[in-house]
């Protein structure tokens, strides 16, 4: 057997440990960690696992309530659904390996997020992404764009899950560390949930899945540093993924799931072996034993070390029933799948790790887990903005169309005609609306999902940029008839141990937990990646929210498109506030002033409203304001119909101002008097602004073909990626 290197300064650096970090792990094992056991430690303890900078904040958040089944913890979180039923879902990033290899970086985080989903028993039935890129005309941005886009198609059309919602943002801020954030989702019956805690003292711990490589092998050390010149040398750290096998995993998982050989089973995602044995032993109680020779692997001579960092993809660990094994194992080779019994679970606080005979590792199993170093790092407040410099007089109609033909505004079509979003025949609303919607397959419910954040409002203000992100998906959910359930998060920062980036998580947290708490929608999933930085330049924050609502009946449904002869009434005060807003950033080329200010007792009023009014038959389509506001809402709402649509007014804090709890609803004529009285009954300010036919918008005094809007709604993101 090869001999382990010895540790050394430089080693330990490498491995992402600081030496307050090293001087804790020789005071745990009163001696020094062999070449293998830095190694676990590096996994167990970086960023990425052990959320060490973030945990402190993180316990703020809300996420209990009568609909929560299972919160933070888990592989994914689980909400009731009813009917003994439940919806699981979780977001995740890949942002570090997307960067350096684009293809294999996005296609394995969406294989990684979708084995969060069956493997607590749910089949997974939705999918989304929320993109991230450096400027349009950044060297990068293309190859980054379209490896990522062709990586998230290609794993999960060959799985076989719709992708039905998301987003795709361009920022200079982006330019050396893009952010691809995979959301999945899945339906399961709530008397069958599978959870990751090991049971049992003897019993086998079996290796299912795929076959171990070199690939990933230190990944998750890798995704908690910042970036520099070496990035290249990166790239071995990245996972290669085949959704075909990850295919004939599932459905061997859930097959194996009905035979009641499962005690407890756990993804290998992050730090691969090493994290699933170590989470699934902490949880239970229990210690590990592992014999390494008996793990399948793909590549000659593997070390101890290489198996146990290795992130190769399309593997999991389970607990099983021993009396239960033939049968087990029987499922496993009828899908051609690797199943191998490759430790025991004992009583003893010890993760043992063997290969040949040989003692690899011998540690204490609830130190790797436990004690994690946890940092209450330094913060300091966001100062607050300069207030928004004049905005000079806009010509209307030319700021509509710069904002619709931006790589930020214009049509996603390009992205999602990539992707399967009509798989398995039960997906109501496609991409490119307020949110997706999909059936549950054999009910007459419907899930209703959505991804959502505004960087700028979050780094101009966080506390508020955290509040808008919960509160822009909750309107977005309304806006489509769903009633909100609840909501996962991807928190995605620069280097935590600056306090002003810190400051900033800080505050995005704490509008989130109020947001949350006030709308209804607890945080029952989640991922923090911390470290985006390229040689010390940070991307803004992105807190991206994912978020779930439920239709009982899809007579419950709200669309986008109005019907010719429509009035249109807005919900909710217009006070035209152009502070960090689109109209700014893309006509004017400023991000300055502060973000909106959200309102959470109106964002709540607004969306209940707007579903009794749907309720009561008085709706005809909705859409919700948010970039853009008024002018860009009724755009949307025109190119959906392909109506002209007519809004009254003039000026640009009335058709482009970003004030929130903002709708835009249609309904017909006759109904107009009955909507508004629906509203003012609910303490929801309305009112008549205008109403659709023809085949022009115009806004005041300003007309503009639908034809030329097209044009360049249709073209924008095509010339960045094409």
């Amino acid at each position: 057997m090869t001999k382990e290197p010895a540790i050394t300064p430089e080693m330990i650096r490498k491995h992402g440990l600081n030496q307050q970090e090293y001087q804790r792990i020789l005071d745990l094992l009163g001696r020094e960690p062999t070449f293998t056991e830095l190694g676990i430690f590096s996994a167990m303890w970086n960023e990425h696992c052990s959320y060490k900078s973030s945990k402190k904040w993180l316990r703020t958040l809300p996420t209990e309530g009568p609909q929560v089944i299972c919160g933070p913890g888990e592989n994914a979180g689980i909400v009731d659904i009813g009917d003994g039923q439940c919806v699981v879902f979780k977001m995740e990033s890949h942002n570090h390996p997307s960067y350096i290899e684009p293809y294999q970086g996005a296609a394995t985080g969406m294989g990684g997020i979708l084995r969060d989903v069956f493997t607590m028993g749910a089949r997974p039935m939705a999918a989304m992404n929320s993109l991230s890129f450096g400027e349009p005309s950044h060297p990068k941005t293309k190859q980054l764009v379209n490896g990522v886009v062709d990586g998230i198609g290609g794993y999960g059309n060959c799985f076989g899950v719709p992708t039905v919602g998301g987003e795709v943002r361009f920022h200079k801020a982006y330019n050396g560390n893009c952010l691809v954030n995979a959301f999945a989702a899945g339906i399961a019956n709530t008397a069958d949930i599978f959870y990751s805690a090991a049971s049992g003292i003897g019993m086998p711990v079996v290796y299912l899945g795929a076959k171990t490589g070199r690939d990933g092998v230190g990944g998750a050390t890798m995704a908690s540093a910042e970036f520099d010149d070496t990035i290249e040398e990166k790239r071995p750290t990245v996972q290669v993924g085949d959704p075909f096998t990850e295919k004939r995993l599932m459905e061997a998982t859930l097959e194996l799931m009905q035979t009641g050989a499962v005690i407890s089973i756990q993804d290998m995602g992050a730090a691969g072996l090493t994290c699933s044995a170590v989470e699934m032993g902490d949880k239970g109680g229990l210690g590990v034993a592992l014999d390494l020779e008996k793990v399948p692997v793909r590549e000659e001579n593997m070390t101890a070390y290489e198996m146990m960092l290795s992130e190769s993809q399309e593997r999991m660990l389970m607990v099983l029933n021993p009396d239960k094994e033939a049968e087990a194992k029987a499922v496993f080779d009828k899908w051609d799948l690797d199943f191998a019994i490759v430790g025991e679970t004992i009583a003893e606080d010890k993760f043992l790790i063997r290969h040949n005979g040989v003692l690899m590792a011998d540690l204490p199993l609830k130190a790797l887990s436990g004690e994690a170093p946890e940092y209450d790092r330094p913060w300091v407040e966001t100062p607050a903005v300069t207030e928004l410099a004049d905005v000079p007089e806009i010509d209307v109609a030319a700021a509509l169309l710069a904002i619709m033909g931006s790589a930020n505004y214009s049509s996603r079509a390009w992205v999602w005609q990539q992707y399967d979003h009509m798989v398995g025949a039960d997906t109501v609303i496609r991409p490119g609306s307020d949110a997706g919607v999909v059936r549950v397959h054999g009910t007459p419910k419907a899930l209703a999902f959505t991804s959502d954040v505004t960087p700028r409002y979050c780094m101009a203000n966080p506390f508020e940029g955290g509040k808008q992100a919960v509160a822009e998906a909750y309107r977005n959910l309304c806006a489509t008839g769903a009633t909100p359930l609840a909501t996962t998060d991807n928190l995605n920062f620069g280097n935590p141990e600056k306090p002003e980036i810190m400051g900033q998580f800080v505050g995005c947290i704490k509008g989130i937990g109020e947001a949350v708490s006030a709308l209804d929608m607890p945080i029952v999933s989640g991922n923090v990646s911390l470290y985006n930085e390229t040689d010390g330049s940070g991307i803004l924050p992105t807190p991206t929210i994912g978020a779930v609502g439920i239709m009982h009946s899809l007579d419950e449904m709200i669309r986008i498109a109005p019907k010719n002869g429509d009035t249109l009434i807005l919900i909710g005060e217009t006070q035209g506030h152009l502070g960090q807003s689109a109209l700014l950033a893309e006509v004017l080329g400023r991000e300055d002033g502060d973000a909106p200010h959200v309102d959470l007792i109106a964002e709540r009023k607004a969306g209940d409203a707007l579903r009794a009014a749907k309720a009561a038959g008085l709706v005809s389509a909705a859409h919700d304001l948010s970039d853009g506001g008024l002018a860009v809402a009724a755009a949307d709402m025109a190119l959906a119909a392909n109506l002209g649509v007519t809004i009254d007014g003039e000026g640009a804090g009335w058709f482009f101002g970003e004030d929130q709890a903002r709708y835009l609803v249609a309904c017909e004529a006759a109904r107009a008097d009955a909507l508004v009285a629906l509203f003012a009954e609910q303490n929801v300010p309305s009112s008549k602004v205008g109403s659709v036919g023809g085949d022009t918008l115009t806004l005041g005094t300003a007309d503009i073909q639908l034809n030329a809007i097209r044009d360049v709604f249709d073209t924008g993101l095509v010339k960045v990626a094409v």
